[in-house]
Order: C-alpha cells, then sequence, then structure tokens
C-alpha cells in the first residue's frame, strides 16, 4: 500500500527557463517537492529502509527526496506535476519485484548458437590474406 504523501511534502518555488514570453523573469513558476523520508509519520520502518535504499541517488544528504518540475506555465500545474512525480517514484520503489525463476538454454538453442559462431568464424577467416608459396 502506498501512503498518500502530500500531506508531508513541502514546495519551493523559483524563476523556470524555457518559453514564457514576458513573465519568464518574473513570475516563480518552477516548482521543487520536499520531502523528509526520514521524519515521515505515514511509513513504518521497513517501508522507509526500503525508500532510503532504492531512492539513495536521488536523496539529498539529509534523506530528503526532491523533486522539481518545470514544464508547464504555470505554478500550480507545475505543483501538481512535482507531486505526481513523487507519488510515482515512490509507488515504483515500493513495489514488489516478481522472483526472477532460473531456466536452461535448451540443447537446439545452444547448437544453434555454436553454429552462427562458426559460421562468423568463417566469414572472418575468408577475410585473410592468403599465402601462395
Amino acid at each position: 500500500m502506498v501512503p498518500d504523501v502530500s500531506r508531508e511534502v513541502q514546495f519551493r518555488f523559483s524563476r523556470s527557463g524555457g518559453a514564457g514570453g514576458q513573465n519568464v523573469n518574473k513570475v516563480e513558476t518552477a516548482a521543487t517537492a520536499f520531502w523528509n523520508i526520514g521524519e515521515s509519520q505515514l511509513l513504518d520502518t521497513a517501508q522507509r529502509e526500503l525508500l532510503l535504499e532504492k531512492l539513495a541517488h536521488r536523496l539529498a544528504g539529509d534523506g530528503v527526496l526532491i523533486v522539481k518540475s518545470q514544464e508547464h506555465r504555470t505554478q500550480l500545474a507545475n505543483k501538481e506535476a512535482a507531486l505526481k512525480k513523487l507519488q510515482q517514484l515512490v509507488h515504483k520503489a515500493l513495489e514488489k519485484r516478481k522472483p526472477r525463476i532460473a531456466t536452461r538454454a535448451s540443447k537446439a538453442s545452444k547448437e544453434k548458437r555454436l553454429q552462427q559462431k562458426k559460421q562468423r568464424s568463417d566469414v572472418k577467416k575468408g577475410r585473410n590474406k592468403q599465402n601462395w608459396q
């Protein structure tokens, strides 16, 4: 079960780059969402450890997950987009992965692979200079 993190998320707004016309240099439309995983009341210990492990490359030094959105022209749309991105990250990180079932290559597939290697080897041997002495 994925918790709704919207209650614990804090936002900071800044000027975004790109298109925007006359407002581009004076309106702060880019939204950056901050969520402190370590201090979250929505997660149990196992979920917290799993998120800290899987999202380690996206966390700031103090365990804060940071997501930025600046693709829209309005602050509200960017705020909603950042929150949606954050929710998707958390959902994907908490999702259980299906265990891989080990399988073996069939005898026919092994023979086919070896036959292809032999053909490729013959092609490359044919490119060598012939010594006719």
